[in-house]
């Protein structure tokens, strides 16, 4: 078995570089790195992640569904500012919930980016516990 030690960042495909570092600086607040190219490298606290642009469909969820989704950390009162911004950009929030049982628990919004990317925002009240296992 591999040995991984640290997620080093994932990717969401986009169509318009521009249209989407638009959205994810100016209006989520999340940190620019650099662009090259195809891709602009961003990042989240410590972690990092790479929008790149891609010729496929991009849309895995039906209509609103939200199974395959990028989820960023917010404090309690950030979420609520966070809702206040999406409304006022006309970004919709198609689903909001409470979790009070399960892996992830807190309040969460699920809302598109502009290439309806689903992303959610979660004021983590409870998360899981990370162990490392040995073999």
């Amino acid at each position: 078995m591999l040995r991984l030690s640290k997620l080093v960042h994932f990717t969401i495909p986009v169509k318009d570089l521009d249209r989407s570092e638009q959205f994810y600086v100016t209006l989520l607040g999340l940190e620019r790195v650099r662009r090259t190219g195809h891709m602009l490298f961003m990042r989240c606290g410590e972690t990092s992640f790479v929008l790149t642009l891609s010729e496929n469909p991009i849309d895995p969820n039906k209509g609103d569904r939200h199974e395959i989704h990028t989820a960023f950390l917010v404090t309690g009162a950030d979420y609520d500012r966070a809702k206040q911004v999406l409304a006022q950009h006309n970004v919709r929030i198609f689903k909001e919930e409470d979790r009070r049982t399960g892996t992830f628990q807190g309040r969460s919004a699920y809302f598109h980016d502009p290439d309806r990317n689903v992303i959610e925002i979660i004021d983590l009240e409870k998360g899981p516990v990370y162990e490392t296992q040995e073999p």
